[in-house]
């Protein structure tokens, strides 16, 4: 959510923002907020007048009982009352208002970065950099699940009676692959600094309300029936949630946390279920970075979490490019966004594993995320995140880029002590 004083004096320049981002539809929204702020500030010193008048008055009146002007208090009184008919219209109209206000405001889309290159949608995002030589092997990759159920690791027809499309059991040495995975990924933050945390799985609505725009809640999330509880898409979520109406100190930033949870996604849109993969599914986990800082280093912090996820795959011997993502497919709330995506040797091009973004004072700002500066005077954070590890779909990437010819999977150095031990996985 933008600042308000930044929309008044700066009109135009929110509605470029809006047409950089291809949602002309709202450009009516800033007309509307200017409009209403306008009788809003006018309403508020109505009200603050009346009320400096009605006290003003109210003082008078035992005086003028004192001096037996009996007629002229009550004619006071009779003021006051209709001072305080007066007064409790405008702050109704004034709480109207201010409603108007915000819900308008949420809609409008925070300032994207000067650097984010103008494009439609994600077919428009700007390859930025390779990691690692892809390569192909010479012999038939099969389709992931081909290569888990070879494995005995992977039911999802079993998924399918208990569940449905999108869900799915993993067994056997695929499971302990998964969760060494993420041991991994804790470990390897921690390493970096990052402060470790198993959050809530559920959060209220108006966390959810803070973090993210209606119109990804909706996509996303499943709401918990008869509760204002939602289970969370990401982890992301509760940590950025953690901090609600916070004073943070300074000297405390930045915050650098990396939390473990499960993620709950309802997947609604182009691109659906997989009725035969772990690609695009209700229900995963995943290793995330968040982090919490001064406004005026969210930009290395930016650069900073992206790179700790190419590092991670890296060790593991993949191969991840950057993609700078368009100013129409960054959500409302990012200011700055880059994916990082994983060869595929099967299908001989990148995927989508990881997201970074920077989301300016966006969240912090719905969320009452202050840093207390007695100099300066207090000022809204800034706050990132980013993907350490999601799998199983990085387990496709995994599996496809370890693969040997004999239908074995390697396993890398760095998870040998997760793995009992084990350099293979073997049918």
């Amino acid at each position: 959510m933008l600042d308000i004083k930044f929309v008044r004096a700066n009109p135009e320049a929110v509605r470029e923002n809006i047409r950089k981002k291809f949602q002309e539809e709202k450009l009516p929204l800033v007309d509307e907020v200017l409009e209403r702020d306008q009788k809003f500030r006018e309403t508020k010193t109505r009200c603050d007048n009346l009320r400096a008048q009605r006290n003003t008055i109210s003082k008078q009146i035992g005086g003028l009982m004192g001096k037996g002007l009996r007629e002229e208090a009550e004619q006071a009184k009779a003021q006051v009352t209709a001072m305080a008919k007066e007064l409790e219209e405008l702050e109704e109209l004034e709480t109207k208002l201010e409603a108007e206000i915000r819900e308008r405001m949420m809609v409008i889309p925070n300032i994207i970065d000067p650097s984010v290159p103008i494009g439609r949608d994600d077919s428009e995002n700007v390859e930025v950099e390779r990691f690692g030589e892809p390569t192909v092997p010479p012999f038939e990759v099969p389709y992931h699940v081909e290569i888990m159920e070879r494995l005995n690791g992977i039911d999802l027809d079993s998924a399918r009676k208990t569940s449905g499309n999108g869900f799915y059991y993993l067994c056997g040495d695929i499971a302990r692959l998964h969760s060494a995975i993420l041991s991994y990924a804790r470990d390897f933050m921690i390493d970096r600094g990052f402060t470790y945390y198993i959050p809530p799985f559920m959060i209220r609505s108006n966390v959810v309300n803070g973090v993210m725009s209606f119109a990804e809640m909706e996509n996303m999330m499943y709401k918990i029936e008869g509760e204002d509880l939602y289970l969370i898409g990401t982890s992301e979520h509760s940590m950025i949630g953690k901090f609600i109406d916070t004073m943070l100190d300074e000297d405390k930033l930045p915050q650098t946390l990396t939390s473990y949870s499960p993620c709950f996604r309802k997947e609604v849109g182009a691109h659906g279920i997989e009725e035969r993969g772990v690609y695009r599914i209700h229900q995963f986990e995943k290793q995330e970075m968040i982090v919490v800082c001064k406004p005026e280093d969210s930009a290395a912090w930016y650069d900073k979490l992206w790179k700790n996820t190419v590092d991670f795959f890296r060790s593991l011997d993949i191969p991840v490019r950057t993609l700078e993502c368009c100013s129409g497919d960054l959500a409302d709330l990012k200011v700055k966004s880059v994916d990082v995506e994983a060869w595929s040797p099967r299908q001989k091009k990148y995927f989508e594993v990881g997201s970074c973004s920077n989301l300016g004072d966006a969240q912090a700002r719905r969320l009452g995320i202050r840093v207390r500066n007695k100099e300066k005077g207090n000022y809204f954070a800034h706050t990132l995140n980013n993907t350490v590890v999601a799998p199983p779909r990085m387990l496709i990437a995994f599996l496809e880029n370890n693969l040997n010819d004999d239908g074995s999977v390697r396993i890398p150095q760095p998870l040998r002590m997760y793995m009992g031990g084990k350099d293979a996985i073997r049918p």
